[in-house]
């Protein structure tokens, strides 16, 4: 009798090296937001300047996604993301001994331009490890970095500043690239960059839907980083500064429930899930406001609305403008957190930690009203996967074929936006 023969199956060894380079990514630049106070005091400057750190990183890493791109298009990607990932560890590494401020932002922004190198790789990299049936969980698979270091990375990292100093913490996350390293050398196969050249990503600017999702994506992560970054002083504002590590955990356990949430309902429910993530976090900044904040609870709706975002807005513009959307998805993500890290530093020298809340209730309204009258293009009721861009715009590339031990595909590999 014939037998059925076994069906694909997932790379798990490859697509976990590149989960983890996307957790090693967050947690080096999210890391400082933990240990704010004891970084600025080692090295001598006030924490709106230390602030600048998360700040300088991610402007970095926003402002070079397109012409990082475009200047390694032709360059293998298995070296490109080996790159990457070394600059990630010499960065980490320098932070930890660096005995100023000013070596401490040059480090940190060179590591803000090398994780440009592995959001612009990670989706792609997945489904050409895969055939076209696993493509989705492929790409579930290494997404699961980010929300494991905002649960588990990102408070580890605070109690372990807390614990021995962030310095030897920084030189943990160190130890962490060097593995990385020769774990993606010896289990990710290569890939063959992009032949040809580009098309300009303005292009998707034109088409319907895609000015919304942006204008949404930079508010909110506006939002999210005027707190976040800032969130060790806003704490000591209401007395609750022992208590970051636990509320940082509640923020990422909360992130995590939100995106599994968000993967089960997004094809139908993408509208309402963004309505509703917007809503939590909105709701977050009013009990800020108020004299004694349920601190518990709006970290938690904080987290559930700031876990779900990611997802939605990556495939609203995937709908509306296809790869070159999702280019500047990247580039307006991580921009909006550099300028979000900077205007909360600038309200916390002005204004102090209170207004903080404010800001983000200013940003997250405007956001509200615009995904709510965007029903026709940007977030409509019903998607539609196959919109002007999505399969056929003017950046669409041969579908790649899974790669084998050894092989090297070719076809596109799409630009992927952080969680982060």
């Amino acid at each position: 009798m014939a037998t059925t023969p076994p069906g694909p199956r997932l790379r798990w060894s490859p697509l976990l090296a590149l989960a983890t380079a996307a957790f090693l990514g967050i947690v080096t630049e999210a890391l400082p937001a933990g240990v704010l106070p004891e970084m600025a005091r080692d090295l001598r400057v006030g924490e709106a300047a230390m602030g600048q750190s998360l700040t300088g990183y991610a402007l970095a890493t926003g402002l070079s996604a397109i012409p990082l791109a475009r200047a390694t298009a032709r360059w293998p990607r298995k070296r490109l993301v080996l790159a990457a990932v070394a600059v990630l560890l010499l960065a980490d590494a320098v932070t930890a001994l660096s005995p100023s401020y000013p070596l401490t932002m040059a480090v940190r922004i060179a590591a803000g331009v090398a994780v440009a190198a592995i959001w612009s790789e990670l989706v792609g990299y997945a489904r050409r490890l895969t055939p076209p049936a696993l493509h989705g969980r492929a790409i579930a698979v290494t997404g699961v970095g980010v929300p494991l270091a905002l649960s588990l990375g990102i408070p580890l990292g605070t109690w372990s500043g807390r614990l021995i100093g962030w310095r030897p913490t920084f030189a943990l996350v160190a130890a962490l690239a060097a593995a990385l390293l020769l774990w993606i050398a010896t289990a990710v196969p290569d890939a063959p960059g992009h032949p040809g050249r580009p098309a300009p990503v303005r292009t998707a600017l034109r088409l319907p839907g895609v000015r919304p999702v942006l204008f949404v994506t930079t508010a909110y992560v506006l939002a999210h980083n005027v707190l976040y970054t800032y969130v060790a002083a806003l704490l000591d504002h209401y007395g609750a500064g022992g208590r970051r590590d636990l509320l940082l955990l509640v923020l990422g356990l909360a992130a995590v429930a939100g995106l599994a949430a968000t993967g089960t309902l997004i094809d139908r429910r993408l509208r309402h899930l963004t309505l509703a993530a917007t809503a939590a976090f909105l709701t977050a900044a009013a009990l800020l406001l108020l004299p004694a904040p349920p601190l518990l609870l709006a970290a938690g709706l904080w987290g559930l609305g700031w876990g779900s975002v990611a997802p939605l807005f990556q495939t609203a513009v995937a709908d509306a403008g296809g790869e070159p959307g999702q280019t500047l998805l990247v580039a307006t993500w991580n921009t909006a957190m550099g300028l979000g890290g900077a205007a909360g530093g600038l309200l916390l020298d002005l204004h102090g930690p209170g207004t903080l809340p404010w800001s983000a209730l200013a940003l997250l309204l405007p956001v509200l009203a615009v995904t709510a009258l965007a029903r026709r293009h940007g977030f409509p009721p019903r998607r539609r996967p196959t919109a002007p861009g999505n399969a056929d715009g003017p950046w669409a590339a041969p579908r790649a074929a899974p790669l084998g031990d050894g092989d090297r595909g070719t076809g596109d590999v799409p630009v992927s936006p952080r969680a982060g």
